[in-house]
C-alpha cells in the first residue's frame, strides 16, 4: 500500500496497522496509520484536488492557522500524509458555546489572515466564486432537488432570477472576496487539544466571506436556534472587526442574507443528488429542516428575484393537513421479533414487514449495547459497514411503488415494520431512514414513525 510506503518515508518505521476510517462524502478515502506515531492517510482521486489541499494546508500553517500539517505527500501526488487531529469533530460539541465562539473567530482569521498571500489560482476547482460558479450552484439546486420536488415551474423566468442572483454574488467576490471555505460546518472542523482546528478546506476559493458564516449558523442537523446564531454572528463580527478595521457590519449582514439563499439552495441541491437520486438516507434526513430554514429566510421575501420567490414559497408550503379518516397513513415501525410483529391498528392487515436480522448488529459490541440506531456512532457503524445501505435500497424500491400505487387507488392504510434481534439498533435505523425518506417523496402522504421497543412514537 502506498500510504505505507509513505509513513515509512515520513517516520522511519512501517506502520504497526493501519485503519480505515468512516468515508465522508466525498470519493476520497481515509486511514489512520499506527505507528511511532499516528497519521492520517488520504488517498484522493483527483490530482488537482489533492494539489490544492497540499498547497492550502501548507500556506495556512505559514500564517500559523489551525490545520493539519502536510507530513509526506507521493510522487505521483494521489495520496499523502498529515497530522492525526483526533476524532472530535465540533459537530459532538454543539452545546459548548466557548468552542462554537471560537471555531466563529477563528473562521475570521481564516479570512482576514489566510487570505494574505494567497495565490488563488492554485485552487479546486475554480480560483473564485464568480458568477459561473454561482450559475453552477442553482443549477445544483434545479436539476438535483426542484426537478425532483414534482412541482411545475417557467424555467425561462427561474433562469433570469438564477443570472441575477449570480452576478450579484460575483460582484461582491470582485469587491470583497476573500479566502472562502466554501464547506464550513461542524463536521469540518476537529476538536484538537482544546480548540477548533480547520479540515476539508481543498474546495475553497476566492468569494464573500459571509458564505461561510451563512454555511455555518444555518447548517440543518446543527439546529442552532435564533439566539444561538446572533452569539456566533456577534463572535465572527467582534473578530472580523479586530482583523480588518474598515469591516462594516451592516454590509457584512446584508451580505449574509444573500449568501444564506445561495448557500441554501446549493445544499438542497446536494440533499436531493445523495439522498434523493443516490437514495442515501442520512441526506434525506435534513431535507425538511432544511426547507424550514428557508421558507423563514424567504418570510421576507428578496425583491431582485420575484419568480424564485414563487418557486420557493411553493416548494415549502407546508402540506395539506391529513385526518386519519382520508387520505393514505404509512405506520412504520420498528420491533423485536422477540415480542412478535406489530399489530395493524387499521383492521386492514397486509403490508410489509422486513427482518433486519441478517446484517451485522450492533448489539453484539459492548460500546454499542447501550445505543439505539438513531445515535450517531451505530449509524457511523452502520452505514461504514454498506449492508445497510443496499438493504434499504431494495425496501425504498418496493415501499416506494407500493406508496405510488395507494395513493392513486385511494387505499388509506399501509403498514411497514421493520424487525431485529432487539428492536434497538438496525431496525430502528431502518425505521427512522424509511419514515423521512417516505415522507420527503410523498408530502400528502402520512407518515406514523414509531419504534416500539424504544417507546417513541412521532407524526411527520
Amino acid at each position: 500500500m502506498q500510504i505505507e510506503d509513505l509513513y515509512l518515508k515520513a517516520t522511519g518505521t512501517r506502520p504497526e496497522r493501519v485503519t480505515p476510517l468512516t468515508p465522508a462524502g466525498s470519493n476520497r478515502r481515509y486511514f489512520r496509520l499506527h505507528g511511532t506515531t499516528t497519521l492520517i492517510g488520504v488517498e484522493g482521486t483527483d490530482r488537482a484536488e489533492n494539489e490544492a489541499f497540499i498547497y492550502l494546508a501548507g500556506h495556512f500553517a505559514v500564517m500559523g492557522l489551525p490545520v493539519p500539517r502536510v507530513m509526506a505527500v507521493s510522487p505521483d501526488r494521489m495520496c499523502y500524509l498529515v497530522s492525526d487531529l483526533g476524532d472530535t469533530p465540533l459537530f459532538a460539541c454543539l452545546d459548548n458555546m466557548d468552542m462554537l465562539r471560537a471555531a466563529m473567530r477563528r473562521l475570521a482569521e481564516f479570512h482576514y489572515i489566510g487570505s494574505r498571500g494567497i495565490d488563488y489560482s492554485r485552487c479546486y476547482p475554480v480560483e473564485a466564486f464568480d458568477a459561473t460558479s454561482a450559475g453552477w450552484d442553482l443549477n445544483y439546486f434545479k436539476y438535483s432537488f426542484l426537478n425532483t420536488s414534482g412541482i411545475t415551474y417557467s424555467e425561462p423566468r427561474l433562469e433570469e432570477d438564477f443570472r441575477r442572483l449570480a452576478a450579484d454574488v460575483a460582484d461582491i467576490t470582485a469587491s470583497d472576496g476573500v479566502f472562502m471555505y466554501r464547506d464550513f460546518q461542524s463536521r469540518n472542523v476537529m476538536i484538537h487539544e482544546g480548540a477548533p482546528w480547520f479540515i476539508d478546506f481543498q474546495g475553497g476559493r476566492k468569494g464573500p466571506a459571509a458564505y461561510d458564516v451563512a454555511s455555518f449558523v444555518n447548517q440543518a442537523k446543527a439546529g442552532f436556534t435564533p439566539d444561538v446564531k446572533e452569539i456566533l454572528l456577534t463572535a465572527y463580527m467582534d473578530r472580523a472587526s479586530e482583523l480588518r478595521p474598515d469591516f462594516n457590519s451592516d454590509e457584512f449582514c446584508r451580505q449574509l442574507r444573500l449568501m444564506s439563499l445561495i448557500r441554501s439552495l446549493q445544499t438542497l441541491g446536494a440533499y436531493g443528488f445523495r439522498g434523493r437520486i443516490q437514495g442515501k438516507p442520512h441526506f434525506l434526513q435534513s431535507i425538511p429542516p432544511a426547507l424550514e430554514s428557508l421558507r423563514k429566510l424567504v418570510a421576507e421575501p428578496f425583491g431582485r428575484y420575484p419568480y424564485l420567490m414563487e418557486v420557493i414559497d411553493t416548494l415549502t408550503a407546508p402540506a395539506p393537513a391529513i385526518c386519519p379518516e382520508s387520505g393514505l397513513t404509512v405506520r412504520v415501525t420498528s420491533f423485536s421479533y422477540k415480542r412478535g410483529i406489530p399489530s395493524d391498528p387499521s383492521g386492514n392487515g397486509g403490508g410489509f414487514v422486513f427482518d433486519c436480522r441478517a446484517m451485522d448488529n450492533p448489539g453484539r459490541y459492548q460500546e454499542y449495547r447501550q445505543l439505539t440506531g438513531l445515535d450517531r456512532p451505530v449509524i457511523d457503524f452502520l452505514e461504514k459497514k454498506g449492508e445497510i445501505t443496499r438493504f434499504l435500497e431494495s425496501v425504498y424500491s418496493l415501499v416506494d411503488a407500493a406508496v405510488t400505487n395507494y395513493l392513486k387507488r385511494g387505499f388509506t392504510s399501509l403498514a411497514i415494520n421493520f424487525g431485529c434481534t432487539g428492536g434497538q439498533h438496525r431496525s430502528v435505523y431502518s425505521a427512522e431512514h424509511t419514515a423521512r425518506h417516505l415522507k420527503s417523496l410523498f408530502p400528502e402522504a402520512h407518515i406514523i414513525l414509531t419504534h416500539r421497543e424504544q417507546g417513541i412514537s412521532e407524526s411527520l
